[in-house]
Formats: C-alpha cells, sequence, structure tokens
C-alpha cells in the first residue's frame, strides 16, 4: 500500500493519474484529503464507488509507473550523456592529431629552410608590433 511519503512526494503525478481514471474527482475532494492516504482513498471510494482494494492498488500501480518514467528518463539522461562524452572525445582526439601534424610540418620545414624560417618569424613579429603600435597609438 502507498505511504504517506510516497503520497506526498508524488502528490501531482497521483492527482492526475486519479483525474484521468475517475474524472468525476474535484479540488475540493483532493483538498479534503489533505495529504491522508485514508482520507484520499476514502474520498474516490465516496465519488466513485470504487472498493477500497480497487484503489489501493490503482495508486499502487500509478506510483509504480510513475517511478518506471522516471527510471527511463534518467537511462536515457546517462545515455545521451555517454553519447556526448563519446563524442567530445572523439573530437578532442582529432584536435589533438592535427595540432601535431601541423607542428611536425612546421618543425620539417624549419630542419629543411631554417634561414627562411627566421626571417619569415622576423617579418611576423615587425607586422604584428606595427600593427599593435597603431591600434595603441588611436586609443591614447
Amino acid at each position: 500500500m502507498i505511504t504517506q511519503q510516497e503520497l506526498q512526494g508524488n502528490w501531482n503525478e497521483i492527482k492526475g493519474c486519479l483525474r484521468e481514471k475517475w474524472g468525476q474527482l474535484t479540488e475540493d475532494d483532493f483538498a479534503g484529503a489533505k495529504g491522508s492516504v485514508n482520507r484520499l482513498i476514502g474520498k474516490v471510494q465516496q465519488r466513485t464507488g470504487e472498493s477500497k482494494a480497487n484503489v489501493e492498488s490503482f495508486l499502487d500501480s500509478a506510483l509504480e509507473s510513475g517511478a518506471s518514467g522516471f527510471s527511463q528518463a534518467a537511462e536515457q539522461i546517462r545515455d545521451y550523456a555517454h553519447n556526448v562524452s563519446g563524442a567530445t572525445q572523439e573530437q578532442y582526439e582529432h584536435a589533438q592529431e592535427a595540432l601535431a601534424s601541423g607542428l611536425e610540418t612546421a618543425s620539417e620545414t624549419v630542419r629543411r629552410r631554417p634561414a627562411e624560417s627566421v626571417a619569415v618569424c622576423f617579418g611576423a613579429g615587425l607586422i604584428a608590433g606595427a600593427v599593435l603600435g597603431l591600434i595603441l597609438r588611436n586609443k591614447a
């Protein structure tokens, strides 16, 4: 049988299930139950004519299906997180390989043409310095 804690913890879900099953239940009926399992069962019996055993059985199954739905949602979230983690790892490995390849290419170029490499770096430094100087001069 459903406990007080289960009833209070899943109140909105249980109300929704009860309304689906027995549409004649009103908000006043739920308010009259005041969080008590026995009062809720009594209100449902009074309104619908169902037996206590049927109402208890329905509440138990509604609570169980809600818990299994929660478990399914949690499982889907875990699967999604695992997939995202795998894709992230794959992209990280791809970027690492591209960086290693670029570093190897640059190292090989410097080994084959050291003078030109130094000249290119010197020229790039001059251009970067000139651009930075112009930017700082315009801000002052």
